[in-house]
């Protein structure tokens, strides 16, 4: 299921966000985004990197959005565990792997959502299955984005996810991505 806004080719360079995120978070967090990768990963400082690094996609920039939605959603707890202490199943998951995989992933997929909205950028939901055939096309966990999408909306991003969302908005130009009519529904 695709969510397109409005935007033209070439627009979207991962590069920015890795400058974004480096002025939001690296004072305080000591974490740096970094593309390139085959797979996105969160490594957190320890005895051999003084430097907490999220890793993402290749240099996409859904990508690298996604990953700081988790990022910005990990507690302190997880933002001290490779790939924020997460079980993670590569594609060709099962079904019962995937409703797994699924509930995991409505929060940071949600916010996601409001971070490409913030940037102007195309959303699309990702169940990241290949294998089994399932590439967004499940309209209950699009339907759970989306109501999670609305709670964010209600009851406020989290401090991180607010203030990333700002710097989205300040660099490409758009307005509040916190109104509801903006999103619709799998089922609209």
């Amino acid at each position: 299921m695709s969510f397109e806004q409005a935007s033209s080719p070439g627009q979207y360079d991962a590069r920015d966000l890795e400058a974004l995120f480096y002025d939001c978070f690296f004072a305080d967090h000591a974490t740096v985004l970094v593309g390139g990768y085959s797979e996105p990963l969160y490594l957190p400082a320890s005895d051999d990197r003084t430097v907490s690094q999220l890793q993402y996609r290749e240099n996409y920039f859904s990508s690298a959005l996604h990953e700081v939605a988790h990022w910005c959603i990990a507690g302190q707890d997880r933002l001290t565990l490779i790939d924020f202490g997460y079980w993670y199943e590569p594609d060709g998951r099962d079904s019962m792997q995937q409703a797994k995989f699924e509930k995991v992933e409505i929060k940071p997929q949600a916010l996601e959502w409001v971070f490409s909205m913030a940037a102007g950028a195309p959303f699309q939901i990702s169940n990241d299955n290949l294998q089994a055939g399932l590439v967004g096309d499940n309209c209950d966990f699009a339907d759970a984005v989306y109501r999670q999408v609305q709670s964010l909306i209600s009851e406020g991003l989290p401090v991180r996810g607010a203030l990333f969302t700002e710097a989205l908005m300040a660099r490409y130009g758009t307005d509040d991505p916190l109104d509801q009519t903006l999103y619709r529904s799998a089922f609209d």
